[in-house]
């Protein structure tokens, strides 16, 4: 089912006008359906002890352990009663205003597509594995569904202030690479590393990344990497906490605040900064000597 690309400007022939389109899960072959089922064995062995509670949840609650890729309206009525969110088909990339709408409306939209069997390890584009692995079991979680509800809200306000892009590092370095105090422990919930084998294991345990305390406007001035591990993970003190920041914040002034400061560069550690743990950048200078 997979193309060369997914990334869109118009949706495209068959597609509805919000972007949605029919899974037709029948027509997913068994070289798909096992590749779901690699990638799920591999990252189950690996995630208890890492993933937080409410992502280990999510998975037992979602029925994600079923052989493979998921059919969406199944899974949409288990979520829906849990949260009231459904997942909905996209053929790709969408655009921003359609993606908040969505989920401002509590619709998660995931790919559909998957990797194929030699892409197991990267893939730099979003496919159904990220999309419904990564990112569905923390929607059953009901404080993490308000927030991402909320995030939705957020971002159609966003566009009216031209403040996408500080909007989309809050995301990243949440929804996507974020990690949360649980009890004496970091525990991982970003779909991004959840999803990834190596991932799960360097945000925890590589002595390279800064572990940083969570602060919005610290988030949102931080630039990111799409193409490479993490060098800086902000640590929520709980789901709640973020929830509460998000809803309680009036982001217009934030929005015009941030923009008259210069960006924070990926792995810069800046004055103010709570660090949990001070990252040693040995990952980094091995990739730039690489």
């Amino acid at each position: 089912m997979a193309e060369d690309t997914h990334a869109l400007d118009r949706p495209p022939e068959g597609a509805n006008a919000d972007w949605t389109i029919p899974q037709n899960w029948e027509r997913f072959t068994a070289e798909e359906h096992a590749t779901w089922d690699t990638l799920y064995q591999r990252q189950i062995k690996l995630l208890p002890g890492r993933a937080s509670d409410a992502y280990l949840r999510g998975l037992d609650q979602l029925k994600l352990s079923e052989s493979g890729i998921p059919n969406f309206e199944e899974l949409s009525d288990r979520l829906e009663k849990l949260t009231g969110w459904r997942v909905v088909a996209v053929p790709g990339l969408v655009p921003d205003d359609v993606f908040f709408d969505h989920m401002a409306n509590r619709r998660f939209v995931a790919g559909n597509f998957i990797r194929r069997p030699d892409q197991l390890d990267y893939l730099q584009e979003p496919d159904v594995f990220h999309d419904v692995f990564g990112h569905v079991p923390m929607l059953a979680d009901p404080v993490f569904a308000d927030y991402a509800a909320a995030y939705g809200r957020g971002g159609l306000r966003a566009l009216e202030h031209d403040a996408i892009k500080y909007l989309s590092r809050l995301y990243w370095y949440t929804v996507e690479f974020g990690l949360i105090r649980q009890g004496e422990d970091l525990r991982i919930y970003g779909s991004g590393i959840v999803s990834s084998y190596g991932e799960s294991i360097f945000a925890l345990d590589d002595p390279s990344p800064n572990r940083i305390a969570f602060d919005l406007k610290r988030v949102m001035r931080t630039e990111y990497r799409i193409d490479d591990y993490q060098q800086n993970y902000f640590v929520i003190p709980s789901f709640d906490e973020l929830l509460r920041v998000t809803v309680e914040t009036d982001f217009a002034p934030l929005y015009a605040e941030i923009k008259a400061l210069p960006d924070i560069p990926v792995a810069e550690i800046v004055e103010g900064d709570e660090l949990i743990t001070r990252g040693t950048q040995d990952y980094a200078r091995s990739k730039l000597a690489a």
